[in-house]
């Protein structure tokens, strides 16, 4: 599937702002911090939008990552591309145990084992000793990226993140557009057809499933550098719920919907937080309710739409 024209302009022209957006007095830790939850949106694109199948606990892939990654860097004073290798891989392996649990329902059931098993993953890292308990782990050392780049000043941290970001979304988007993801497409419009066609769907999900908590894990690995923190908030069912929202606000099933959905939730958090404090909980599920409203598609799909109507009309 070939990239159309305008879209390929769109791309090019939002990685031109992103490059320039710490030379511009963009504040770094802040895009960062929306790139991570980005990543994070798209893993979890990759799942609902492309395979059909919502999870309620992608937050223990993203929360638990970042435990990981803070105590490697942290406490055991390991490398923080070991950090991130490693809160990625726990996550892989994680999404594979949640996988042969979770894959074998559908819909609702589907989606509440997630959460019991993720809520399990809470627990853990509530009292488990090496996550530092309601505390967490604080002041999280980034250091020096393969002992050349000195990740500890922002800029160049921002342009790790940046490039593994745009990576993952090439990745994703190659996913996507291959035989496998038509096949994950297909399962999604109508399994039981898959079925019928000699699909094994519960390896296709299972592999989908894992893909979605492997990349989710590493937005939580580079989360917790950028941060310099793991927190409980990282992997409590609320953080499931924004990953939720990111998505079907920028448009559920689209590649750049999960993007702009995270981009305006954490702009909506950062710019109200201090003015309204914890009503801004409220405030942006008034907007989530508002724009579900009024743009049923995301805000990317009910564009997409719009111009596909165009085309066809002319």
């Amino acid at each position: 599937m070939r990239t159309s024209p305008a879209v390929l302009v769109t791309y090019l022209v939002l990685l031109a702002l992103a490059i320039a957006a710490p030379l511009v007095g963009l504040y770094p830790v802040f895009v960062m911090k929306a790139l991570c939850f980005a990543l994070f949106a798209c893993a979890f694109n990759l799942l609902l939008g492309f395979t059909g199948l919502l999870s309620f606990g992608h937050a223990a892939f993203f929360g638990f990552a970042a435990y990981v990654t803070g105590w490697v860097v942290k406490v055991q004073a390991w490398p923080p591309v070991v950090g991130i290798l490693g809160g990625t891989a726990v996550a892989a392996l994680l999404g594979l145990l949640f996988g042969l649990v979770a894959i074998r329902r559908q819909g609702i059931y589907f989606a509440m084992i997630t959460l019991a098993l993720a809520q399990m993953v809470f627990f853990v890292c509530l009292q488990a000793p090496f996550t530092g308990g309601e505390d967490g782990l604080q002041a999280v050392p980034r250091g020096t990226l393969f002992g050349i780049l000195p990740i500890a000043n922002d800029t160049v941290m921002y342009y790790v993140v940046l490039a593994v970001f745009v990576a993952c979304f090439l990745g994703i988007k190659r996913i996507v557009t291959s035989p496998f993801g038509q096949v994950l497409k297909m399962i999604r419009e109508n399994e039981p057809r898959a079925i019928s066609l000699g699909y094994e769907v519960d390896r296709y999900k299972l592999l989908a499933f894992v893909l979605s908590a492997t990349l989710a894990g590493l937005a939580g690995a580079l989360k917790c550098l950028v941060m310099g923190l793991a927190s409980l908030t990282d992997v409590d069912w609320t953080m499931s719920g924004e990953v939720i929202l990111m998505s079907l606000l920028g448009g559920v099933g689209t590649f750049l919907g999960p993007v702009i959905g995270a981009g305006l939730v954490i702009s909506l958090q950062d710019t109200l937080a201090d003015k309204v404090g914890a009503w801004v909980t409220v405030i942006i599920g008034a907007i989530f309710v508002i724009c579900v409203l009024a743009f049923r598609k995301g805000i990317v799909g009910e564009i997409l739409a719009l111009l596909e109507r165009r085309k066809t009309r002319v």
